[in-house]
């Protein structure tokens, strides 16, 4: 089975998420976090889901969705994978994601 690691970035990422959201509905921002990592432990079993955002030598960067967010994740080999963003679908992801090459 596949290791998820969390990096501190996404941690602060699902953190911003449920205080934002909590402010009018802190149940409703309970049920997203939880849907979120239901969705990234859909990974340890089904690693490649993800649809390609960048692949190259070094990198395999996925994309899975969950509602309005999309969870952005490097394989780094085939057991282990990083959890990189989670980020809301309005975002640019690919401006943040260049930022963390």
């Amino acid at each position: 089975m596949v290791k998820i690691v969390w990096t501190n970035k996404a941690k602060c990422w699902l953190k911003h998420i449920f205080d934002y959201i909590s402010v009018d509905n802190p149940t409703a921002a309970k049920k997203v976090i939880s849907g979120i990592y239901e969705q990234v432990d859909l990974l340890k079993a089904f690693p490649e889901i993800g649809f390609v955002f960048k692949k190259n030598n070094n990198q395999d960067i996925r994309i899975i969705m969950y509602g309005h967010y999309r969870i952005a994740y490097l394989i780094k080999d085939k057991n282990h994978i990083d959890i990189l963003a989670i980020l809301h679908g309005k975002m640019d992801i690919k401006e943040y994601l260049k930022k963390n090459e």
